[in-house]
């Protein structure tokens, strides 16, 4: 699904553990495991992921990073007026910049529609790009992916996770949900008990 890719590349900078944040496509190999990682999506999107893995290099880096700028940019404008990703406060660009970049990377390599219809099953579409430079495939691929995200109901869902120290964007699965996953819960709910006996130290029993 166009969300659970796009979603993964955001998520690429995540909050380290520690107070920090961490970005998993710092180098070459950060981003040959993430491609491994997610292949078989990359594969949904008209790309072919298999040689992306093994013939990742700085360049191909580069485009994947800049494009992930762009779509964390986009989110941040989605989720306006709530506020964006800690992460993304100094590093956003112009959202017509971003629009402008996400074509252009979706449009780079012609893709055609594929029909599958097994007997007795149900037909699905399937997109393959036509052939061409493997690092414009891969790109155009994520790019896709996230106009296809960006321009879906579940646009309306997504939030930047509130928990202390998270960078995360996600898309609410229901109604009550106020954080990416339970752990962030926990952390917002201690932080702010902490929070209120440290504004009110008499109710701290003596």
């Amino acid at each position: 699904m166009p969300q659970q890719l796009t979603l993964a590349l955001v998520s690429t900078i995540r909050h380290d553990g520690t107070g920090g944040v961490t970005d998993d496509l710092a180098d070459v190999a950060g981003l040959t495991t993430w491609l491994r990682k997610h292949a078989d999506q990359l594969r949904e999107h008209a790309a072919e992921p298999g040689p992306y893995a093994s013939t990742s290099d700085e360049r191909l880096r580069l485009d994947v990073v800049a494009l992930r700028r762009a779509v964390r940019t986009l989110f941040a404008h989605a989720v306006h007026p709530g506020p964006p990703s800690r992460a993304d406060s100094s590093t956003l660009l112009p959202v017509p910049d971003a629009i402008d970049q996400l074509n252009q990377a979706a449009g780079r390599l012609p893709v055609r529609p594929i029909l599958n219809w097994p007997d007795e099953s149900t037909p699905t579409v399937a997109w393959r790009c036509a052939p061409g430079d493997a690092r414009m495939r891969l790109t155009a691929a994520l790019a896709r992916a996230a106009i296809e995200f960006l321009a879906s109901p579940a646009r309306a869902q997504l939030l930047a996770c509130p928990a202390p120290r998270c960078v995360r964007y996600f898309v609410k699965e229901h109604p009550r949900q106020a954080w990416c996953k339970p752990s962030c819960g926990n952390r917002a709910r201690v932080s702010r008990h902490y929070q209120r006996h440290a504004a009110n130290p008499s109710d701290h029993p003596s």
